[in-house]
């Protein structure tokens, strides 16, 4: 799987942009959200990504942050949502908007982007309500650290849910190594 992205901006005509990585151009689709925070073609940018492998295609997807990453692979654990439809959910709502709209059952705000209905909106709401939790403590997050968010995907990796890995990771001091926090968070984890 291809994590992260590093290279030179060469085009940007939204949702798509390219990247050139050592001579080899890659494109990604972007939500609005990240396509916004894009500097111009031609200087550097990084971007985190995650690749589906259909049986006709790879498409590669592009996030500023680890937020937007989150919620998008969240959105494309629900059935019948595709990556066009988790897309244009992050390109219609900022990760905290889409946060509080569930956290509020607030159908409202999912219908008003396009492709959105009533029942897509709704099961949207029904299964996001305990999946974005995690978010927050994202390595952007208010510890500030960016092993933070790696214990969390190590956490996720091994079967823990959302509110599971962020109690955990709640619970630990900041500044910890990835390889001690994983320790930690597994004892804090088997002992409730």
């Amino acid at each position: 799987m291809i994590g992260r992205i590093h290279g030179k901006l060469l085009e940007k005509h939204p949702p798509q942009i390219v990247v050139d990585v050592q001579g080899v151009g890659y494109e990604l689709d972007v939500p609005m959200s990240t396509f916004y925070q894009l500097p111009a073609a031609g200087a550097e940018v990084t971007l985190l990504t995650h690749l589906v492998v259909r049986e006709d295609a790879h498409q590669l997807y592009g996030f500023a942050t680890e937020a937007e990453r989150h919620a998008f692979r969240q959105l494309l654990r629900i059935s019948g949502v595709g990556a066009r439809t988790a897309l244009s959910v992050l390109s219609g709502l900022s990760v905290s908007d889409l946060r509080e709209a569930v956290s509020s059952q607030d159908s409202g705000r999912l219908t008003k982007i396009p492709g959105i209905g009533k029942k897509t909106a709704e099961r949207l709401l029904l299964e996001l309500r305990d999946k974005l939790d995690v978010v927050s403590v994202s390595p952007a997050s208010a510890k500030g650290d960016g092993q933070m968010g790696d214990i969390t995907n190590a956490l996720l990796a091994l079967g823990y849910n959302d509110r599971e890995a962020s109690w955990a990771i709640k619970q630990m001091p900041a500044g910890l190594a990835v390889a001690e926090g994983i320790r930690q968070a597994l004892k804090l984890l088997s002992k409730q």
